[in-house]
């Protein structure tokens, strides 16, 4: 197949990117804005691969998405592409407004149009597979609820009101023009190249430089947390293997309280990097609880059982094994992680052109 990812440089995408283009034999093209969570060192590893492509350009571009379209001919299209920072969604929610809601439609109308000009046998092979949050769902309060495929929508920040604005509006374009689409809403994911202003890469990397690690309130809100190379591999079972116009849930199976995520950080860097910042007596002393966020969850948790059911999938991954190799991989790779911090990683990216995804 041709699949097109949205978003293939971002956190989740470019480790999708990275599953495909090693582990099947499908070409992938790669259309990313390259907005600051954009970052293409992500996808160093398979750059020169001949299955693989990367097309800078906005999925707000109808007309540029459209010539993509035209000319790649893909025959699956997986949507990732969204502004997904809820601190920053809280203060600046225009950006997560055009992105997430005008760019969906954008996309939308692009890929109907783009699906209008094949033949039938090829209008009902193609998919449009849309990747969507469980924070859509708001949050829980009782210990034993989940949320499933069919818990009502009740979003808290301006982040999961725009993405679950773009969940209505991919279902409505199945519905009312027949596109055949799939959605999925995933939990908390972690792992490699993830952007260092989310908790974990943030813990991992303030503790390596003895700053404080920053938890929000009492650091009791729960999360459900997914291994993203784990997500990878759903998202491909969903895009070929899912029923058309259904949503799979998808999730980790490993709830945990933000402040026993950070403990966890602080126990396993104890073990891996024994070498203390001047000053620090034990990476636990830096944990430093600050004021809530406006708005947060308590708790999400994710019912996984459906795709499990229907489609077979499961996570390989605890989060004991791998938060370990999360923490690992960014001892491993502080280069990358400079890279990002400083900024000298989309100073690259910029002259490549002028040449041719916090706490929790």
């Amino acid at each position: 197949m041709r699949i097109l990812i949205t978003g293939g440089a971002g956190f989740i995408g470019s480790a999708l990117v990275r599953h495909l283009v090693s582990n099947t034999e499908h070409e992938v093209l790669n259309l990313d804005k390259l907005t600051y969570a954009g970052n293409l060192e992500s996808l160093s590893s398979i750059a020169d691969h001949p299955r693989y492509e990367f097309v800078q350009a906005d999925i707000i571009d109808q007309a540029a998405v459209s010539a993509i379209l035209a000319r790649f001919k893909p025959h699956a299209i997986m949507h990732l592409a969204a502004e997904s920072h809820v601190d920053r969604s809280i203060d600046g929610p225009s950006d997560f407004i055009q992105t997430n809601i005008v760019g969906t439609y954008s996309l939308l109308e692009a890929v109907r149009g783009y699906w209008s000009t094949l033949d039938e046998d090829a209008r009902k092979a193609f998919r449009f597979h849309h990747i969507s949050t469980d924070e859509v769902y708001g949050d829980l309060h009782g210990v034993d609820d989940l949320f499933t495929e069919t818990t009502p929508y009740a979003p808290s920040s301006p982040y999961s009101a725009s993405k679950a604005a773009s969940d209505h509006l991919v279902r409505a374009w199945h519905r009312t023009y027949g596109l055949p689409v799939l959605l999925t809403n995933c939990s908390n994911n972690y792992g490699p190249f993830h952007f260092p202003e989310k908790l974990i890469p943030l813990v991992i990397l303030n503790a390596l430089e003895g700053k404080p690690l920053p938890v929000y309130g009492d650091g009791l809100q729960v999360r459900d947390w997914l291994f993203v190379e784990d997500h990878a591999r759903a998202l491909f079972k969903v895009v070929t293997e899912g029923e058309v116009g259904e949503t799979y849930n998808i999730g980790g199976h490993n709830e945990q309280k933000n402040i026993d995520v950070v403990r966890g950080i602080c126990a396993l860097l104890e073990e891996l990097a024994p070498q203390h910042p001047a000053g620090v007596a034990r990476y636990a002393d830096l944990i430093t609880f600050v004021k809530d966020r406006p708005g947060h969850d308590q708790r999400y948790a994710i019912d996984a059982s459906k795709i499990e059911r229907e489609l077979g999938w499961v996570p390989e991954e605890t989060f004991d094994t791998g938060l370990r190799k999360t923490v690992q991989w960014y001892l491993d790779n502080l280069q990358w992680c400079r890279h990002v911090q400083d900024g000298s990683y989309q100073r690259e990216r910029l002259g490549q052109n002028s040449q041719k995804d916090s706490i929790a």
